[in-house]
């Protein structure tokens, strides 16, 4: 997933047009001398390709996996071109803000021997990369940076062997250095004056000859991004900034609630307004098409105007909504039973018994940059420039939408002023999906207006958890019981009917029943098994089947909120067993590098010499993301003023183990960020909604983090693993960020809160008079 995103969408400026309509893949790669790149578009072709491989030679080949996303895309040209001009790196991933544009170059860079300034990267093109599916989850340096730098390594051996045969040396003799292969008496021979057609298309092999850590000398280097400098000086980088020749504007006027429909349209005062190309109506689907952006607000606006909806009172009133999330139908599941757990219970032997539940409410992705996306309907081709998450998955979803065939749909990824999950994005590329279809030629782009991003998007679901523990004698735990009530963090395209558009047409798609995301990952009970040794535990699962606002993936899932409970019960229980929390902590810790990193943490906060002063206190937090992804501790001193509620970070330390750090300073970052959102998320965010509609419209009414209240320090150490596998690190701070600062904030008052936001209200109102 993304980091902390640029926050602005740029000066807008003319941007060279892309072709619209499908390259093929001898056309996009064509040119003589360069090792062309097959891409593998459909598991059909990589099949087609195995067999392919099967038949050149008789040599047996390893059953082994293959590392990374080359299990889908087993072809090393289908990641990487070489020519007399450099090197060409396809990666299905999309940069959202993390940077993966610079640390993907910095791996090839490094495999290949070559300067990253020859280094172009291709990323996220339906008629161009590999299909790595959604960018998400913190996935991509383990998914494509992992496939890439295994491509890379053995692209390197093919070319010594190459030059080998070439100069009649042995590749012990020869070694790669500067885009070119040179011997050991001084010969030499570029990549480019090496490659012929089709050398690289072979099957990629398990276990790559990998560079020792020792040699490097650009991976875990400073190193320049690469997406910085053009957002710095105003150069089209957004999405929201695209503008192609002959572009036409359009808007559309949005549901007024959910399941709203549109019994009537009077387009009088439309049909006169300048500017107005047409007015595109398919059941409760209702655009305006003009020349000019500011003419279609205004259109939209008069269409708004000129409508008549059918509504109804649907929605629960917020003060019951938890009650109603612990009631509702749910699929159950016990996703940890170890040892028998009965916490809670009464069993013999037991010491203190505590229980706690803990609430978070619906939040929104709140991009800063309203979703947008243009379209092209051009000779039978729909091209669609977009910053979604998934290209391929939208693909997909556009092409049963318009009644097209996915090879006559091509989605183009190009970044968006704001991300961190499925935001609106893929529905405003349906949008100008839809309404490009209504005028062929001419490419049509639709951006959203705040009050349809706050209202509309699909949000983070509220989420309700209980946490029980028994104690031992000498205070650790016993037994852990874990409850977590979640409903869908995943209803991303895929299918058509998970497209708002496609949900209002007069012939609607149906979304499909949500369903749990499975563990080890998980969706609402991602991080709600913990990675503390409890002799004793259990960990149930209550996926609702149906929950009454929009909700899909907000950066982090359920992390966020079942790794806020868990450290915060941490936290509860240290007190009570009277142990230091960070002492606590490492009593139940058995992982080596969880222990790294809680100690770190803890040693460049100040921990042990913490001096306390009046309304201020300190709080501390761990967790490996998803539990498999990077570790991440953290500690936080923070202020909390009785008299208003208002809560105000001083500082915060962390401590992160991603696993060979390629870009330390993009961990750096993302980490950072991370910290950033989730203090955002816990001291102010909430959707707030009545009984028909939702009220979080604007800032005012959902109101987010601003710079006064960005914590005053931010530290992040590295904790470098050279030669260790690529962990995840977009989503790994996000949970211990809020719970560290619950913890701060019931340090410095003496009372614990456990639903979210920590907003003033919120605190005045648990402290008292």
């Amino acid at each position: 997933m993304s980091g902390c995103e640029m926050s602005g969408a740029g000066t807008k400026q003319t941007m060279p047009q892309q072709s619209p309509g499908l390259v093929s893949r001898r056309a996009f790669l064509a040119g003589g001398g360069a090792l062309v790149v097959g891409f593998s578009f459909l598991p059909g072709l990589v099949a087609a390709q195995a067999q392919e491989g099967q038949n050149a030679g008789s040599e047996p080949r390893s059953t082994a996996p293959l590392p990374g996303s080359l299990k889908d895309s087993p072809f090393i040209d289908s990641w990487i071109r070489i020519d007399k001009d450099g090197v060409t790196v396809m990666t299905g991933k999309a940069e959202l803000g993390q940077g993966i544009k610079t640390a993907l170059i910095q791996i090839v860079a490094e495999e290949l021997a070559i300067g990253p300034s020859r280094i172009r990267l291709v990323s996220a093109d339906t008629a161009a990369t590999p299909n790595e599916g959604y960018t998400a989850g913190s996935h991509s340096m383990q998914d494509s940076g992992t496939a890439l730098r295994h491509a890379a390594a053995q692209a390197r051996e093919i070319l010594i062997q190459v030059a080998g045969s070439k100069f009649d040396l042995p590749p012990e003799r020869l070694s790669a250095k500067g885009g070119s292969v040179v011997s050991d008496s001084g010969r030499s021979i570029t990549y480019g004056e090496l490659v012929s057609d089709q050398l690289l298309h072979v099957r990629a092999e398990p276990q790559s000859k990998l560079r020792a850590p020792d040699t490097y000398s650009v991976i875990g280097k400073p190193f320049a991004r690469v997406d910085i400098p053009g957002k710095l000086t105003g150069a089209p980088s957004f999405i929201q900034d695209l503008r192609l020749p002959g572009m036409v504007h359009a808007r559309v006027v949005r549901q007024p609630s959910y399941g709203a429909k549109l019994a009537k349209i009077d387009t009088a005062r439309v049909d006169k307004l300048p500017g107005v190309l047409k007015i595109v109506r398919d059941g409760s689907f209702l655009g305006v098409i003009t020349e000019r952006e500011y003419q279609a607000v205004a259109a939209m606006r008069a269409l708004a105007l000129g409508a008549t909806w059918d509504e109804s009172a649907s929605l629960p009133t917020p003060t019951n909504v938890y009650a109603r999330i612990q009631k509702a139908a749910s699929q159950d599941s016990v996703i940890l039973d170890k040892g028998g757990a009965t916490a809670g219970k009464g069993a013999p032997g037991e010491g203190k018994r505590i229980e706690s539940t803990y609430r978070r409410p619906y939040q929104m992705h709140g991009s800063i940059g309203p979703s947008c996306a243009v379209a092209q309907l051009r000779d039978g081709t729909m091209t669609v420039w977009t910053h979604s998450q998934g290209v391929y998955p939208l693909r997909g979803a556009l092409a049963e939408l318009l009644g097209m065939k996915p090879d006559r749909v091509r989605c183009i990824h190009m970044e968006g002023a704001g991300c961190y999950g499925h935001n609106a994005a893929d529905d405003a590329a349906a949008d100008a999906a839809l309404l490009a279809r209504a005028l062929p030629g001419r490419p049509v782009r639709v951006q959203w207006m705040r009050d349809h991003e706050h209202s509309c998007e699909p949000y983070g679901t509220a989420m309700v958890t209980t946490a029980r523990a028994s104690l031992a004698e000498d205070g650790s735990v016993a037994d852990w019981q874990y409850d977590v009530w979640s409903a869908t963090h995943s209803t991303r395209p895929g299918p058509a009917g998970n497209l708002l558009a496609g949900q209002a047409l007069a012939r609607p798609f149906t979304p499909p029943p949500p369903r749990p995301l499975p563990q080890p990952e998980g969706g609402g009970d991602r991080n709600a098994i913990p990675l503390y040794g409890f002799p004793s535990a259990r960990v149930t699962s209550h996926f609702l089947l149906d929950m009454p606002l929009r909700s899909s993936a907000l950066r982090s899932l359920g992390a966020y909120m079942n790794i806020f409970s868990i450290e915060s019960f941490m936290d509860e229980l240290s007190r009570a067993a009277g142990v230091d929390p960070v002492d606590y902590r490492l009593r139940h810790l058995q992982d080596r590098r969880a222990q790294d990193v809680v100690r770190t943490a803890a040693d460049r906060f100040g921990w042990k010499n913490f001096v306390r002063r009046r309304g201020r206190g300190r709080g501390f937090a761990f967790a490996r993301y998803k539990n498999l992804g990077a570790y991440a501790a953290m500690a936080i001193e923070a202020d909390v003023n009785r008299e208003s509620g208002q809560v105000r970070v001083l500082r915060a330390v962390a401590a992160v183990d991603s696993g060979e750090a390629v870009s330390p300073d993009g961990i750096r970052n993302q980490i950072e960020g991370g910290i950033i959102q989730s203090l955002s998320w816990t001291m102010f965010e909430a959707v707030q909604f009545d009984s028909k509609r939702v009220l979080s419209r604007d800032w005012s009414s959902y109101p987010i983090l601003r710079f006064p209240s960005v914590p005053e320090g931010i530290e992040v150490h590295v904790l470098n693993r050279p030669g260790e596998p690529f962990l995840g690190t977009g989503e790994a701070s996000q949970g211990p960020a809020a719970a560290c600062l619950a913890n701060a904030v019931a340090d410095a008052t003496g009372v614990r809160i456990r639903e979210l936001p920590l907003s003033p209200r919120r605190v005045k109102a648990a402290l008292g008079p």
